[in-house]
């Protein structure tokens, strides 16, 4: 027992958990900031008495009630981002190639997850009765059976698709990515039209995932705001992390790790130091395609509604969290996606509010990709940079 804890390297362990606190709270407190300068701003103009007359307080009040709870919801959104966007990061750091397809490898997972509880809840195994222990392992049991179909579909699509490209000059893989990508989605509809009839699927309620745990309120005029955060929510944090945090682990602390670095930095002389390329990437498509997996059924569990097409908005903002943190580099794809998590929540809630309803939560997207444009023109490669190696 010693010996295998004096194996595990503690610090590969803890840094990437240090890492998260030190962004969570880096962002929140950045965008925070700028958001309550604005508010201070703009209190004395025609926005702070538009919102005195509808809410009956100040701006700066509104502003400061709603933060917390804006924090919390941006925070959630931003670990999912994270958790897909690993996926991307995984193949373009060991292959320099845009997986596009990744997103139908997420719907996949999500519709595997989705259909087994589908399947529990018409046998009367789930229900809003059972007891919270059960409740979890069935969970449990949906996430690991989305990442099984999620990364076998994806070693298969990098057999078949990607690997007798490689070497071809870089645009032929990526038009057979896109071309995957429409190949599947059109697949997840045809097996979804034979084996039930419907194109939408929703998560079955059961244990208390959509239980609110509340931390308190906050006073807003003649009445006040909750402060709180559902189960589910918490579950999708805490199965990010937990996947982060693993993966990390992996790639810089296991020889696997080890080999998967060397065929990023040089392929052709890691395959003559012995070590399997086509082997080893093969296994990272698997871990891309698993942590894509599990994103998908959390991602089901947060937002409930599922179908063909679901994988496209979120692994669209899940490659801009990538290249926002620099893609190639895991700590970049965690850091992206707590940024445009927190960037999308910011701009739904307080836009409409600091322009007098003539842009609303509709323009969140723009928002966001403004700021990834200013972000780009000034870091080419992202905020923390690219940490790939040039292949020969």
């Amino acid at each position: 027992m010693q010996r295998f804890l004096k194996s595990i390297q503690l610090r590969e362990l803890l840094r990437p958990l240090g890492q998260m606190i030190a962004f969570s709270l880096g962002s929140s407190a950045v965008l925070s900031l700028i958001i309550i300068i604005l508010a201070l701003i703009l209190d004395q103009t025609a926005v702070g008495a538009s919102t005195m007359a509808r809410f009956k307080v100040s701006l700066f009040s509104y502003t400061i009630v709603n933060l917390p709870q804006v924090l919390i919801d941006g925070l959630t959104l931003g670990f999912v981002y994270a958790a897909i966007a690993l996926g991307y990061t995984m193949v373009y750091g060991v292959l320099e190639f845009i997986n596009f397809a990744h997103s139908e490898i997420f719907a996949i997972g999500a519709f595997v997850g989705v259909e087994i509880l589908i399947a529990l809840k018409g046998r009367e195994i789930l229900s809003t009765e059972m007891s919270v222990g059960n409740a979890y392992w069935w969970l449990i049991l949906a996430l690991l059976a989305g990442m099984a179909a999620a990364g076998l579909a994806a070693v298969v699509v990098e057999r078949l698709a990607y690997r007798p490209l490689r070497g071809a000059p870089r645009l032929v893989p990526l038009i057979s990515a896109i071309g995957v990508s429409f190949f599947l989605q059109d697949a997840i509809r045809l097996i979804e039209s034979i084996t039930t009839g419907q194109f939408h699927r929703i998560i079955p309620t059961f244990g208390n995932f959509d239980q609110r745990l509340t931390f308190g309120s906050m006073p807003l005029g003649a009445g006040s705001i909750s402060l709180g955060v559902q189960i589910k929510s918490l579950i999708v944090i805490i199965a990010a992390v937990v996947m982060l945090i693993g993966l990390n682990y992996l790639v810089n602390a296991t020889k696997v790790g080890k080999a998967i670095r060397a065929v990023a930095q040089d392929r052709a002389t890691a395959s003559l130091m012995g070590i399997d390329v086509n082997h080893i990437i093969a296994l990272t498509f698997l871990i891309g395609g698993m942590l894509g997996g599990a994103a998908g059924v959390l991602y089901a569990l947060k937002f409930t509604r599922i179908d063909p097409f679901v994988g496209f908005f979120p692994g669209l903002k899940a490659f801009t969290a990538a290249v926002l943190g620099g893609i190639g580099n895991l700590t970049g794809a965690l850091l992206g996606g707590i940024v445009l998590g927190l960037l999308e929540t910011f701009a739904g809630t307080f836009m409409s509010i600091f322009t007098m309803g003539a842009a609303g939560a509709e323009y969140k997207d723009i928002f966001a990709f403004s700021i990834l444009i200013l972000v780009l023109i000034f870091r080419p490669h992202g905020l923390m940079g690219e940490n790939v190696g040039q292949k020969a």
